[in-house]
């Protein structure tokens, strides 16, 4: 006859996904990450022909809000973090936001705690609307200093 309280002794199942196992994929988008840093800190975006070009840019002179980040992202691999800020400060931003997630979400899977972001629509508004600005300000003459 089978115990019934054999379960209520081990509260952890024995599936259950080790420290190591729960940061496996933290540290596989590290490394993806890690890898498109060292590729672009390799392969200068400044020198033509290694990156397409800005479709947005080229038949409309109007700076996306992406553009310049790859010139952010070599110049911030090497250091040079103030022309990682001319090429793009919306970008600089993002990455050092997505270091905070990151560490956040490594700690929490080394404790066991799944990673909860929970973002309501004020900040995801909020965040929409900075960037906005920040597109529209980088294209008026008085936002030269935004342009990559």
């Amino acid at each position: 006859m089978r115990d019934v309280n054999a379960d209520s002794r081990n509260p952890t199942p024995s599936n259950a996904p080790t420290a190591l196992g729960r940061l496996a994929v933290p540290a596989g988008v590290l490394a993806v990450v890690a890898g498109a840093f060292a590729y672009v800190g390799a392969v200068d975006p400044n020198e033509p022909g290694h990156y397409p070009v800005c479709p947005l840019l080229r038949y409309t002179g109007l700076y996306c809000p992406g553009c310049g980040g790859l010139r952010s992202a070599h110049a911030f691999v090497h250091g040079d973090f103030l022309t990682a800020l001319h090429d793009n400060a919306a970008a600089v931003v993002g990455y050092l936001a997505f270091a905070v997630l990151w560490t956040v979400w490594v700690v929490g899977a080394a404790r066991g705690r799944p990673l909860r972001f929970d973002v309501g629509p004020v900040p995801l508004w909020t965040a929409g609307a900075l960037l906005l600005v920040f597109t529209v300000v980088r294209n008026l003459p008085f936002g030269g200093w935004l342009h990559p």
